[in-house]
């Protein structure tokens, strides 16, 4: 279907030759593969590009695609500049601007797409548009939501700054603070209101990475802080539904990992590819994924770390059915949990508690079709959860619900899903509301057991995000 659309970079069809969408995608993930690079290539991503919505690949991408044809480069393949595209692009369709006078913006049409969902874009109008390199890196950082706020808090204000200015301190300290304010909003509020307004930080953060005019001594933490970002803006995506942009920003977080050698950052991006994969129905590729983030995760001595990729090792084994290969990942999860927290346990791991723990094995039994267990699991979870993080307390009861309608207990269903009910006005995740609806179904036929009813009744009534 995507190869109907308008070819608008002939050079890379050109470069497709007879080959379908589908086969050339595959020739796209061999070579990664032959790199050591991990890509998640279609046929519809083909499509994409050669519509030209992806004016230029991320740089995991753009490693395979030179990979695949030596001596060339982006722009040979049709590609546009990642200058252009991240720091001072237009929409697909816009003509491009030319450079201004010092100081004042470029002028280019106005992007059309409400909301714009091209995360390269640059002329929407609620993005700056200043053409001066650092002002429009600064500007767009400020413009975007929650990294307005963390950078206001740390003194950046909104005034031009001059154009060479170098990245320091303050640039880096407000992209580490933005990480941290997104997840703490996922973690009270759930993804689908913060999605649109993160991803607009995280181009700013790869745009000051892209300038090259960081100092020495930031630009490890710079590099290590627009990763952390992508993993958060991924996360929301994946919780979100949009499994594709999801996909796509923790493949720029391993990139990224990998040009900065950052074991961390790769066992991070690793751990969030083997959870997606898993609710993707993906589950070998979960497997996969995880034990890449363990040969990682091994450099930095923190068995939180190896505890969790361990568990989203088990959930894949589970949606694989493989009983035994699932049991043995758990006991190895418990057994690094139990050796406790370290000064070495990445920032990022603080929502990894015992509570998170259960849950996870909760998953790993609902996939083997065990309810019972699961929904004892589950339970637990949501007993020990910080009532404060509605989010996750909001997934845990979710969780529960469903396990209790397959074990064959309605009327325990029907409470955990009023319980759920009461937290959706202060949570938005469409994979919540994907799993009530889901238990929702299951308990139709059951009607006639007490607090049912009244629980449909009342979740059919209730508005579903759009």
């Amino acid at each position: 279907m995507a190869m109907s659309r308008e070819v608008r970079n002939p050079a890379f069809r050109e470069l497709r030759g007879q080959r379908s969408p589908g086969e050339f995608a595959a020739a796209v993930r061999r070579a990664a593969r032959e790199i050591g690079e991990q890509v998640s290539c279609d046929a519809r991503y083909i499509g994409r590009v050669e519509a030209g919505e992806i004016r230029c690949p991320n740089y995991a991408y753009e490693r395979v695609f030179l990979h695949m044809f030596p001596g060339s480069t982006l722009k040979d393949l049709g590609f546009s500049d990642r200058g252009v595209v991240r720091g001072r692009g237009v929409c697909p369709g816009a003509e491009p601007p030319s450079r201004p006078p010092t100081g004042r913006p470029p002028s280019s049409r106005p992007c059309t797409n409400d909301p714009c969902t091209d995360h390269s874009c640059t002329s929407h109008p609620c993005t700056s548009k200043n053409n001066e390199e650092s002002d429009v890196l600064r500007r767009a950082f400020m413009a975007g939501g929650s990294a307005a706020m963390a950078a206001v808090s740390l003194g950046l204000g909104p005034a031009p700054v001059p154009s060479q200015r170098r990245v320091g301190e303050a640039e880096v300290s407000a992209v580490e603070a933005a990480v941290r304010q997104i997840r703490l909003l996922d973690d009270r509020h759930g993804a689908a209101g913060l999605y649109q307004r993160a991803a607009r930080p995280l181009e700013a953060a790869y745009a000051l990475l892209d300038a090259g005019t960081a100092r020495r001594s930031a630009v490890g933490r710079l590099h290590a802080g627009a990763g952390e970002l992508a993993i958060s803006v991924g996360w929301l995506a994946h919780d979100s539904g949009r499994f594709d942009d999801a996909r796509s920003h923790y493949a720029e977080a391993l990139a990224t990992a990998r040009v900065a050698g950052d074991p961390a950052l790769e066992a991070h991006a690793f751990c969030n590819t083997a959870f997606l994969a898993r609710d993707a129905g993906r589950p070998r590729e979960a497997v996969r994924a995880a034990q890449a983030g363990e040969r990682a995760a091994k450099q930095l001595a923190s068995p939180r770390l190896l505890s969790l990729l361990t568990l989203r090792e088990a959930g894949g084994w589970a949606g694989l059915g493989d009983r035994t290969a699932c049991s043995d990942a758990l006991v190895r999860a418990k057994s690094l949990f139990a050796q406790g927290t370290s000064d070495t346990d990445p920032e990022w791991m603080t929502f990894f508690v015992e509570a998170e723990l259960e849950m996870l094995e909760a998953q790993c039994w609902s996939a083997l079709s065990d309810w019972p267990r699961a929904a004892q699991h589950a339970e637990r979870a949501a007993q020990l959860q910080d009532p404060h993080f509605a989010r996750n307390l909001a997934l845990y009861r979710a969780q529960l619900a469903d396990d209790l309608a397959r074990a064959g207990a309605p009327d325990r269903a029907a409470a955990a899903g009023h319980q759920v009910l009461d937290l959706l006005d202060q949570v938005q995740s469409s994979r919540i509301q994907a799993m009530l609806a889901g238990t929702a179904r299951r308990l139709l036929p059951e009607r006639s057991a007490s607090g049912v009813p009244a629980f449909l009744e009342r979740h059919a009534s209730t508005p579903r995000l759009v």
